[in-house]
């Protein structure tokens, strides 16, 4: 098509408008300007195809033969748009919206959480993608993440949806009465740790341990570390939160807390959001208020 060949689109909206609303004053209403920048974008759109379209009628308008046969097909066109515009916000509101995290924040903390959401939001079909894997944020994909990040590496402002201290966490009867004076003596205890990630090295690094003999790992999804460590398997390194009403209850033990080290953020892929999607990312907004621990 030959773009350049054609009017201004204010221009074939002005008269558009004009001609179905019959006056200046209501095609100005129609398109929320004022009565003078429609009859500017009338006359220019007349000076382009060197005719007349409308004429004045008492206090309205009439429309001349070319004004009429313009409209007809202005109108014809016009409707194939809003009629493929309509299209496509239906199909972004029932497509789902696939949301990625991890394991481990998908079963503690999202699940207890996600009927809020669905009873809120019914019209919104979500598609949960709990891997370890960093997936790759499109449009016609994975649209929302929640993605942990260590607060002492953070390179850039994130969006948190959980600001939590990081513990190492057991259940007592692993360790009995066993007192642990200082971080060496965690290298003789079965660790649990995430697959894909190298917590354990890192926790032991941030405290000065010098690692002379591998620590006992065992590495699995998140989701099973949880119902692991709980078992008394081994201990592991994790958020506080996911942990809070079991430590007070003391059926947990923290060994060592780190301070508001963990934060889960909210990262969304490029370009405008779905309605839909974004509905998701505010409705996480809310419930950040209360979760920081």
């Amino acid at each position: 098509m030959n773009w350049s060949g054609l009017p201004p689109l204010n221009s074939l909206r002005a008269f558009a408008a004009l001609a179905e609303a019959g006056s200046y004053k209501k095609a100005a209403i129609i398109l929320s300007v004022t009565h003078a920048a429609v009859s500017q974008q009338v006359r220019a759109l007349e000076d382009r195809l060197s005719t007349s379209l409308v004429v004045p009628d008492g206090r309205g308008i009439r429309l001349t033969k070319d004004g009429l046969a313009l409209a007809q097909e202005l109108n014809a066109g016009f409707s194939m748009i809003r009629s493929g515009v309509e299209n496509i916000v239906r199909s972004g509101a029932t497509h789902p919206v696939q949301l990625s995290t991890s394991p481990a924040f998908a079963m503690e903390w999202l699940m207890p959480r996600i009927q809020d959401f669905q009873s809120t939001h019914p019209e919104i079909p979500l598609l949960l993608n709990p891997t370890v894997k960093l997936v790759d944020l499109r449009p016609d994909g994975v649209e929302v993440a929640i993605r942990y990040r260590d607060k002492r590496r953070l390179k850039k402002p994130v969006t948190p949806v959980l600001v939590s201290d990081m513990v190492v966490i057991t259940a007592p009867a692993l360790i009995q009465d066993r007192t642990i004076g200082n971080p060496e003596e965690l290298l003789d205890l079965p660790w649990l740790q995430e697959l894909n990630y190298n917590e354990v090295a890192e926790w032991f690094a941030y405290q000065g341990v010098n690692i002379t003999k591998p620590p006992m790992i065992t590495q699995m999804p998140g989701n099973l570390i949880m119902q692991a460590v709980r078992r008394g398997d081994g201990i592991t390194y994790t958020a506080r939160a996911f942990f809070e009403e079991e430590i007070l209850a003391g059926s947990m033990k923290v060994l060592y807390s780190d301070s508001a080290a963990g934060i889960y953020c909210i990262e969304t892929c490029k370009g405008p959001l779905r309605q839909s999607a974004q509905t998701l990312v505010d409705w996480f907004h809310s419930q950040s208020q209360t979760c920081v621990v």
